[in-house]
């Protein structure tokens, strides 16, 4: 039976998933919420949070939504603004790969790109800031704010937890990349609720303060924040792990010579999985999954490209940037992302 769709926010691909067992040596399935026509996960954040809005009538036709993001969720509510017919406004940074501001403005967007970083609140705090300054200074914008928003994680409370839990029923620990924390929320919310012998492992980027780690600058937009997210609770997170954004892209870049081409958030997701297995009690029989946000298109011009990697991450630089690390970090692998168990 042919799938056929009028409208491009109800086409999501919801159970396909990679074994990675042949790449990693970890039967690790990867659950991958790429395939849809925003190209990420965040395809259900937004839907979710833009419809809550319309419901409660804190949206209404004519009226300007305007958002911070460092890419994909900018992608999805271009799209989703598209169909419904409002105007969008997304403050990026300068980390926001050329594809995704390229395809927000194919969308219709109005992209603004913050090009100087807040002092102490980093790339996040100004892009918040400009938000703050464009409603204050125009009556008929909207501003959906993910960061608080708890419709961002009801949004996975509602789908990709209970899709997890129906596709691998024996599931024992569950890793969930750590951006606005939407996807991790929600899912760690569900399977509190619903199954809570699954351990939930938060995957976050060294440079990252949400779990009260140093920050420190970052290259690959996705995940880490230079402010903590309204929507986090580390109550309901049982354990998590810190990757070197080197790491994430070697990981990328071992995936893509099978064959996959993922975006960055997956590259750090699977390197923080496969360390913290590692580093465990779980021998190799343990049931794992871990969620891929995005696949690697938009980021062909940077995690994909030579040039950009070696004048990105040259080995003196990362060396030196390891040494930095702050001990509460110091308990890494020899071929580390870093792990901070509880």
């Amino acid at each position: 039976m042919a799938t056929i769709v009028s409208n491009p926010l109800d086409f999501n691909v919801r159970d396909l998933y990679v074994d990675l067992a042949e790449i990693t040596g970890r039967r690790l399935l990867l659950k991958c919420e790429g395939f849809n026509f925003a190209g990420s996960i965040k395809l259900k954040a937004a839907m979710e949070i833009v419809e809550s809005m319309e419901r409660t009538s804190r949206l209404a036709p004519g009226q300007t939504i305007v958002e911070s993001s460092s890419g994909n969720m900018g992608i999805a509510l271009s799209m989703a603004a598209a169909y419904k017919g409002y105007h969008f406004v997304c403050v990026t940074d300068v980390r926001c790969t050329k594809g995704a501001e390229k395809a927000m403005a194919a969308l219709g967007a109005e992209v603004h790109i913050v090009r100087t970083a807040d002092s102490v609140r980093g790339f996040l705090g100004a892009r918040l800031d400009q938000v703050s300054d464009l409603c204050r200074d125009n009556d008929d914008y909207v501003w959906l704010n993910q960061y608080s928003n708890p419709s961002n994680w009801e949004a996975h409370y509602r789908t990709t937890g209970p899709q997890i839990a129906k596709a691998i029923p024996d599931l024992q620990v569950l890793f969930v990349g750590a951006g606005t924390t939407g996807t991790l929320m929600g899912c760690a919310r569900y399977f509190r609720a619903e199954r809570p012998s699954v351990k939930i492992v938060a995957v976050d980027t060294v440079g990252s303060v949400t779990f009260g780690t140093p920050a420190a600058p970052r290259l690959i937009p996705g995940l880490g924040t230079s402010v903590v997210p309204g929507i986090f609770d580390e109550s309901f997170v049982d354990d998590v792990i810190h990757v070197r954004e080197a790491r994430s892209i070697e990981m990328c870049r071992s995936l893509a010579s099978h064959g996959f081409l993922f975006g960055g958030s997956t590259g750090t997701v699977v390197r923080g999985a496969i360390d913290w297995l590692e580093a465990s009690q779980f021998d190799a029989s343990v049931i794992s999954a871990a969620i891929a946000p995005d696949m690697g298109w938009n980021y062909t011009d940077t995690i994909y490209d030579d040039e950009w990697r070696d004048s990105s991450f040259p080995a003196e630089a990362e060396a030196a940037y390891a040494n930095t690390c702050s001990e509460e970090h110091a308990k890494a692998h020899d071929e580390p992302g870093i792990y901070a168990g509880r």
